[in-house]
């Protein structure tokens, strides 16, 4: 979107995937409901051109003249440069960065937090606190939205789309592909 106005009346389903928008809706609900008074992770966005960048999120609860819950208001930033020597940056950035440039290579969960010096299960740990998500499902992440920009930048068919973004074969990006983002790729395609 070119423009904040663009997405005024539109929910975080009409912009975001389907489990990204889950996410977002469940947090929201948190907040309104006085479960969390403040919710804060980190996350890596994509810019106009497809780049990666880290972004710190924050959510806070707005609060009426009587200091009820009245809405949720979000903060999302780039981190200071200071911000960056945090522990979750440092044992979870060069796994990140693993998956980002290889994601279309067959890679190995269990590989990567070997180079990254850390055992599977700390790998782990550590991306369910920075992302909420395990390290498997950030690459399946990775791979579907590369996906996503073939299907609206080429003709290409789901099978082309599926060997370069790392799929082993179409069933299983037509399969990954609609539960992520809630529609089949050849639907996708036509409605985008």
């Amino acid at each position: 979107m070119r423009d904040e106005s663009e997405m005024l009346g539109l929910t975080d389903f009409d912009i975001n995937p389907g489990v990204m928008a889950a996410g977002y809706v469940k947090e929201d609900s948190l907040i309104l409901q006085g479960k969390s008074k403040k919710i804060e992770r980190i996350e890596l966005w994509f810019d106009r051109q497809g780049a990666p960048d880290w972004f710190l999120v924050t959510k806070l609860p707005l609060l009426d003249k009587r200091g009820r819950v009245a809405g949720v208001m979000g903060l999302l930033r780039r981190p200071a440069a200071a911000e960056y020597q945090l522990p979750v940056f440092e044992t979870v950035a060069k796994a990140v960065e693993i998956i980002r440039r290889d994601y279309a290579k067959p890679l190995v969960i269990a590989d990567i937090a070997t180079i990254c010096g850390q055992s599977l299960r700390q790998l782990q740990r550590r991306f369910q606190a920075a992302f909420g998500i395990t390290p498997q499902e950030f690459l399946i992440k990775a791979r579907v939205l590369a996906a996503i920009r073939l299907l609206e930048e080429t003709n290409l068919t789901s099978g082309e789309i599926a060997a370069r973004c790392g799929f082993i074969d179409q069933s299983s990006f037509t399969q990954h592909f609609r539960t992520r983002i809630g529609m089949t790729p050849a639907r996708y395609r036509i409605s985008h």
